[in-house]
């Protein structure tokens, strides 16, 4: 097994670094940050039609590119990097694996073309107001009649879902946990932007009521769709996590570099060298769980519900404690609201719990592994 980049995907880096420098610089997110849908039309059209990142992971049967996970990989820890404010995560990590899993060609045949082509915005709506990542905390109903499905309930915490064209709906039916389509605009679905400490990612609380849905795959059968989703998904996060912890990384390295205190750069100071040192060791060991994960994911291994698990907790940490040791080194300025640290500081926060905190995730990997 090779875990090195190719050459083509090392460009396929590059061309995505010099895109976000260009399209997400600091200015940029917090100009974001304000607005109300929390990302540039613009910028996620040249995003899909220059770039074709949606379409990156998604097969050519689909209107995809037909390219593996690692190189979604590559994409989300520069977009991690840059804390590029778009509906990329909800979308391919979230929606777009939820309907490959899914098993409903028909579905996958419908839906993920426009996905791929940016033109539908997607996410996926699980979590409730328990805040719960796994499957017995979806009570949300569905009741079919006539051969139609409606939805009552609600869901919180929605990637996006304030804005989402297509919103994927984990709920309960007499025949267990199932998986449904609602159109953005569909009647009896009020969608409510959240106030969230991470601005730079949306969230959204969803109302269902008397809310039309299409059934995706089987009645019932939405639970290993939805674990194996999740464990995608989670696996995509922990690459964002260590683009943004090695910016921290950075943006420590060089204040260390050019802060001169007590006529000498900080970064002679022993505790400042230590603070580093931990920092660098933390965020490639990082590196290697988010890669390993990335490669488990692109071979359809029967290691990633493991990896997955172990990627997100230590990627989460990895990236939390960055960003905390990052203000630290730049001392009074870094908490000032001016500075770009406090930013990174707070997705890595939001990150941490998205999609189940490190203690979650520890435990589902002792589960998995029989412990």
């Amino acid at each position: 097994m090779n875990f090195a980049f190719s050459e083509e995907q090392e460009e396929l880096r590059r061309s995505v670094r010099r895109f976000l420098d260009d399209k997400s610089p600091s200015a940029e997110v917090r100009r974001l940050m304000e607005t109300e849908d929390g990302f540039d039309p613009e910028v996620w059209d040249q995003m899909a039609n220059q770039l074709g990142l949606p379409a990156m992971a998604i097969p050519e049967e689909y209107g995809g590119a037909g390219f593996g996970y690692v190189e979604l990989i590559v994409v989300f820890e520069e977009t991690g990097a840059s804390l590029l404010c778009s509906p990329l995560f909800a979308s391919v990590a979230l929606a777009a694996n939820a309907l490959l899993q899914s098993g409903d060609e028909a579905a996958k045949k419908d839906l993920l073309p426009g996905i791929a082509s940016g033109e539908t915005r997607a996410t996926l709506a699980i979590t409730e107001d328990n805040g719960r990542w796994d499957l017995d905390g979806i009570t949300l109903g569905a009741t079919e009649s006539g051969g139609s499905w409606t939805l009552d309930g609600h869901k919180m915490f929605v990637i996006d879902g304030h804005s989402a064209e297509l919103v994927l709906v984990a709920a309960r039916t007499a025949g267990g946990v199932s998986l449904f389509a609602v159109e953005g605009d569909a009647s009896g679905l009020t969608r409510t932007a959240l106030s969230t400490m991470d601005q730079t990612r949306k969230q959204a609380r969803l109302e269902f009521s008397a809310t039309p849905a299409r059934l995706i795959g089987a009645e019932g059968g939405a639970g290993p769709v939805l674990t194996r989703t999740l464990d995608l998904a989670a696996v995509a996060l922990a690459a964002e996590q260590v683009g943004g912890a090695q910016r921290c990384l950075d943006m420590a390295v060089e204040y260390a570099k050019t802060r001169i205190q007590f006529g000498r750069p900080i970064g002679s100071f022993q505790a400042i060298k230590h603070k580093c040192a931990d920092m660098l060791l933390e965020v490639e060991s990082a590196k290697s769980a988010a890669y390993y994960a990335g490669w488990a994911a692109a071979e359809d291994s029967e290691e990633l519900p493991v990896v997955a698990s172990l990627a997100k907790s230590y990627c989460s940490e990895a990236y939390f404690h960055a960003a905390a040791e990052n203000i630290q080194i730049h001392g009074g300025i870094g908490f000032t609201w001016e500075h770009d640290a406090h930013l990174y500081f707070k997705r890595a926060k939001s990150s941490e719990l998205l999609l189940g905190d490190p203690s979650y995730h520890r435990e589902l990997l002792a589960q998995r592994i029989g412990i």
